[in-house]
């Protein structure tokens, strides 16, 4: 399980309901589920770890390795 924290860059605070992707390298893995983060800006994703682009409300917001809590800040 992958926990994505998505933070305002402005304000440094969690933002809450935003929709949260991610898209994995390679032919096999393709796209996540889309989930909605929640009051703390969190998001559970139930992949396995690899690496690929964290999208947030359909704009790029990090690429590279996932796993584990990744923060992002938009």
């Amino acid at each position: 399980m992958i926990t994505i924290q998505v933070f305002r860059k402005s304000t440094g605070k969690p933002v809450k309901g935003v929709k949260v992707s991610v898209q994995f390298e390679g032919l096999t893995r393709g796209f996540s589920s889309a989930e909605y983060t929640n009051e703390r800006g969190e998001v559970h994703i139930s992949n396995s770890p690899g690496n690929g682009t964290i999208y947030v409300n359909g704009n790029s917001a990090y690429r590279g390795r996932i796993e584990g809590r990744q923060v992002v800040y938009v």
